[in-house]
């Protein structure tokens, strides 16, 4: 969990695909000389303005507070942190990002509280997709089961796909479902659906990702359900990776580190049972 919380800064991922074009980029102008970036004004210690800073330094201490000042929530300061707006309660205890799905921070647990609610909704959507509308790839005995939201255009994808085996050789079972992150009726749309209407769609999904995809083909799939799901349970990229615990722990991660992580949350689960706290708490 320390690992997504340290994520929040700078919180677009660089290992997942854009989940659709926005349009051409505009040219950005060109740069004659760096400016020199003005040293932030050190507020008073123990003012709801120092609080705000060292609550941002208790998640990520790496970051700078560019500035710092009265926010129009009352009860919170705001700060600029890294290009972003930041709210940061008066008191240190809670900050709030915006800019990444609204996402509320309890800086003294180093838990985002936003993704535990988004965890349990995950859960119950991923739950709605029949088991035969997964394309498996699975160990005889896995430790974990992934699911994961994949694209076959997308380059993040293609890669962990490529190191599928790697995964399985970790103990670690992976369910892909279908995000075709260019829409509805585009061109990889059809072809995750000839993928999904394909014999052997394990086959048809791997080929597809090596720049074969099947005759196009048109059957009875999911890939519209799926495809509506990802975009409930807060897919921005693919590959979106979650847990059955409906936990997100990346874009794409490699398998040594998803393995590692996936322990690090079932040692948290335990750890919370032992202690008699719900799951969350």
């Amino acid at each position: 969990m320390k690992r997504l919380v340290l994520a929040a800064f700078g919180a677009i991922s660089l290992s997942a695909c854009a989940q659709a074009p926005s349009g051409s980029a505009a040219q950005a102008p060109a740069t004659v000389a760096s400016a020199a970036k003005p040293a932030a004004a050190k507020p008073k210690p123990g003012t709801p303005d120092a609080r705000a800073v060292e609550a941002v330094r208790q998640l990520n201490p790496q970051v700078e507070v560019e500035r710092v000042g009265a926010a129009p929530l009352p009860g919170f300061r705001e700060a600029i942190v890294a290009g972003q707006v930041v709210y940061v309660s008066d008191d240190g205890r809670y900050l709030f990002l915006p800019g990444s799905g609204g996402a509320l921070f309890d800086v003294d647990a180093k838990k985002n509280l936003s993704e535990d609610a988004m965890a349990a909704m995950r859960k119950q959507l991923l739950q709605t997709i029949p088991a035969s509308e997964r394309i498996v790839f699975a160990p005889p005995n896995p430790k974990y089961t992934v699911t994961i939201f994949t694209d076959v255009e997308c380059g993040y994808c293609r890669k962990l796909h490529s190191e599928i085996a790697e995964y399985n050789r970790q103990g670690i079972a992976v369910e892909y479902l279908a995000f075709p992150r260019m829409g509805i009726g585009s061109e990889d749309y059809k072809k995750m659906v000839a993928v999904w209407c394909a014999t052997d769609r394990r086959k048809a999904l791997t080929e597809a990702k090596n720049d074969r995809p099947p005759p196009a083909r048109s059957c009875k799939t999911s890939v519209n359900m799926q495809y509506d799901i990802g975009q409930r349970v807060g897919l921005t990229g693919t590959p979106m990776i979650l847990t059955r615990e409906g936990v997100q722990v990346g874009g794409y991660v490699p398998p040594a580190a998803l393995r590692e992580t996936l322990d690090k949350l079932a040692a948290e689960r335990t750890q919370t049972a032992a202690a008699g706290k719900p799951p969350g708490a």
